[in-house]
Parts: C-alpha cells; sequence; structure tokens
C-alpha cells in the first residue's frame, strides 16, 4: 500500500498548472490538467472503485457505496482540487523529503536556495519532523495535490480494512487556482448531503469563512499624438492609470492587511500611451464592505472621467464567490463534525480562521452543497517554499477516517436532526 507522502510525491511530479488568461469559457484552462485527471481515474479503478469518471470538463467524480447498515448515514463529499495556481511554475518539480533539525533549510544547494527560518518562524513547530520540499525552483503543489493524497490514502485505508463507512463521495476539481473550480461541477449527480474541501492549511485549523470576491478590469483610453507637439493635446492613458490606482486606499492592499480585512489588489497592468488595462481582484469579509468597495472602484473611474473627459475610465465588475460562512452558519452540525473529526485524529485544539481567499467550497455551499474546508497540510503556497510536514499529512489522513466514522456522524449530524 502506498503512503500519503508517496501520494504526494507522485502527484507533484504531474505538471497540471492552470492558466488565468484562458477566457472564462474555457474549462479546463489547461489542457494539461486531464493528465491529472486520467491518473486520479486510474488510481480509483485501482482500489476498486469502478464508476469513477473523468468528464469532458475535466471533473473526476467517485463514490463508494455505503457498508451494510451504514445505509442510513448521510452521503459525506471529499473534494479536492488537480491544478495548481499560474502564480509559480509547477512544471518540472522535484519533490524532496528532508528531516528538519532546526534552522534555515537548504533546499537547493547548487543554486544557493534557501528557506530562512527568520523569515518562515513557524518552522519551529516542525523541528524533528520530515519536511515534503521541492527544489525550489519551482512550487510543491501540495495546493492541493496533498489534499488528494489524503483523501485516496484514507479512502484506500478504509477499503483495504474493511472499516463500516456511510456512502462516500469523492470529486476532483480543475481551476480551482483561477477561481472556476466549481463552474461545472455536478452537484446533483455528486450525490452527497454535504461535503468538506480538503484544501487548507495547517493540519490544527478548519476554515468555514471567505472573502466575498469580485474581479474587476479597468481600461483607461487615452490619446497619443507626437511628444513634440503634445502640449494641450496629449492624454496619456499609462499615467491616469496610475491616477486611478492612487484614487484607491493605499493602505487597504494584501501587503498591508490581515484576518477579516478586505483589499484592493492590482494584480496586473498593461498599457501604452493610448490604452491602459489593469486588474484587481476586490475582497471583504463583510458583504456591506464588499459592496462599498466596487462602489468605490466606480466612484475613481468618475473622478478620472471629471479630470480627462467622459469615458476615460471604464471599470468592469464581476463577482466571482462569496462568503460561504452566511450559509454555513445555519448548518453548524457539519463544522462540529469537522471539528470532533480533528480532536479524534489527535488535534487537542483545532482552530478555526477566517480564509484570505476562497476555496471551490465557497460557490458549492451557494450552489446548495454545504462545503467547509478542512487543513490539507501545506504551508507557503504559491511559491518556491512551500512545504507539507510528514507528520501533518498523516493526520490529515486520520481526520478524514474519523470523519467517516459512523460513530461520530451518528453522535453529531444525526442526534442534531434527530
Amino acid at each position: 500500500m502506498d503512503t500519503v507522502v508517496d501520494r504526494l510525491i507522485r502527484y507533484a511530479k504531474v505538471y497540471s498548472e492552470s492558466d488565468y488568461h484562458a477566457g472564462r469559457a474555457v474549462t479546463p484552462s489547461t489542457q494539461r490538467q486531464f493528465d491529472m485527471g486520467r491518473l486520479l481515474v486510474e488510481e480509483l479503478h485501482g482500489l476498486g472503485i469502478e464508476n469513477a469518471v473523468l468528464d469532458e470538463k475535466c471533473y473526476v467524480y467517485a463514490s463508494v457505496p455505503a457498508s451494510p447498515g451504514c445505509e442510513h448515514l448521510p452521503a459525506i463529499g471529499l473534494i479536492a482540487h488537480m491544478d495548481t495556481t499560474p502564480d509559480m511554475t509547477g512544471k518540472d518539480v522535484k519533490p524532496q523529503v528532508i528531516h528538519y533539525e532546526g534552522g534555515d533549510v537548504v533546499l537547493n544547494r547548487e543554486k544557493g536556495i534557501v528557506m530562512e527560518a527568520a523569515q518562515f518562524p513557524e518552522l519551529q513547530k516542525f523541528v524533528g519532523q520530515d519536511l515534503v520540499c521541492s527544489d525550489g525552483t519551482t512550487l510543491l503543489g501540495a495546493d492541493d495535490k496533498a489534499g488528494i493524497a489524503m483523501i485516496l490514502q484514507a479512502v484506500e485505508e478504509l477499503l483495504a480494512e474493511g472499516v463500516p463507512h456511510g456512502k462516500i463521495c469523492i470529486g476532483f476539481t480543475p481551476d480551482e487556482e483561477i477561481g472556476m473550480g466549481a463552474s461545472g461541477f455536478d452537484v446533483k449527480g455528486f450525490g452527497a448531503d454535504f461535503a468538506y474541501t480538503v484544501d487548507g492549511g495547517d493540519i490544527t485549523d478548519y476554515e468555514y469563512e471567505t472573502f466575498n470576491a469580485a474581479k474587476a478590469t479597468v481600461t483607461i483610453h487615452g490619446f497619443s499624438i507626437h511628444p513634440g507637439t503634445a502640449k494641450d493635446k496629449m492624454k496619456n492613458a499609462i499615467l491616469m492609470a496610475g491616477e486611478y490606482n492612487a484614487l484607491l486606499p493605499a493602505l487597504e492592499i494584501p501587503g498591508h492587511t490581515e484576518g477579516y480585512e478586505g483589499f484592493f489588489h492590482l494584480q496586473e497592468m498593461h498599457g501604452t500611451v493610448e490604452k491602459a488595462d489593469m486588474i484587481y481582484i476586490v475582497r471583504d469579509h463583510s458583504m456591506e464592505r464588499f459592496q462599498e468597495r466596487k462602489a468605490m472602484m466606480e466612484k475613481a473611474a468618475a473622478e478620472i472621467d471629471r479630470r480627462y473627459g467622459a469615458h476615460t475610465a471604464e471599470v468592469e465588475l464581476q463577482d466571482q464567490y462569496y462568503n460561504m460562512h452566511e450559509v454555513l452558519k445555519d448548518h453548524m452540525e457539519i463544522l462540529e463534525l469537522a471539528e470532533q473529526a480533528m480532536k479524534a485524529a489527535g488535534i487537542a485544539a483545532p482552530t478555526h480562521s477566517p480564509i484570505r481567499g476562497g476555496t471551490d467550497g465557497s460557490v458549492l455551499t451557494y450552489m446548495g452543497l454545504p462545503c467547509p474546508n478542512l487543513p490539507s497540510a501545506g504551508h507557503n503556497a504559491h511559491g518556491r517554499f512551500e512545504y507539507a510536514p510528514v507528520e501533518s499529512l498523516k493526520t490529515g489522513v486520520r481526520i478524514i477516517r474519523e470523519l467517516l466514522s459512523p460513530a461520530l456522524v451518528e453522535s453529531v449530524i444525526l442526534k442534531k436532526k434527530g
């Protein structure tokens, strides 16, 4: 039988990066994600789960029927995403296991790539443990291949040991990292009463609050003319774009915010004198403040128009997902089940924190599938210093097994409903 570490290393080597620029009508955003999907279907079939399928949009679905005598239990879904972020390359990942004895972690001696303990003080929690890392030239992809590894390891162990369980629904999604992971998800066909994404961070922390999120595309129209005769004629779109950005609160950006504080994040800017385009993401846990942020962007465009003429600035706003807590607050037994499973797996005091981002569960919850987020044990996601502690990975497998325990499900879910 594989270990959860074997699985993570195998999955990390599969190039499955998604693409921000593919367009919302294209799912998946990259064909290479099918490579990951085909591998997972093959592995599911190898576990005896013959109904595992990969659809035309790169969603993997599978289910395990309830054990005899457990048919009365709710069907529980387990979901993780197959893509890795485009923020740093996930091509040619070279995973390695490093025994951490404290201090800095040398990821790549030849290239001088070092994860410094001073920059990442949380490393001290893992002194004496093994860490799965990349060689520092790529990300690792624990976000979210660690989640996939945990799910399949837990299911394999349950089946191999003949442990009783209710119906288990398994789903693996493409394009989560570009905000499109749940866009084509077949909630009805999935068949779960509720589900959990396994896509969090530190193994002690679970999540049920996300940002409200929007994407904003700002277009600034300028006027180009020879600079030698430009007086009172030229309108430089690049400079006006800078003015637009300066109208937004300077400290309400990712680098100055934490916890429940929202932000404006300028992700991209391209321009010439004639035209400049900016792409922002807008985030806030409060729906009221979220709406105010979007209005602020419209107001900034109106100010640019006042300065330089009508239709100089255009703002296109597109909501992406909403805070799933607004729905999950009416399903607290699902959150209690997660917390009790974590305690049963050896985590004495589970914590929960607001996600400063989103997960597939954000959209799925609003699609009618309540779906909080379990930890996947990864740290420093989206960069070369990403790592996953081996002990945390093993704990994650235990959490999933406990989550599916008939006794726990009955005491938490059925008792509450009864």
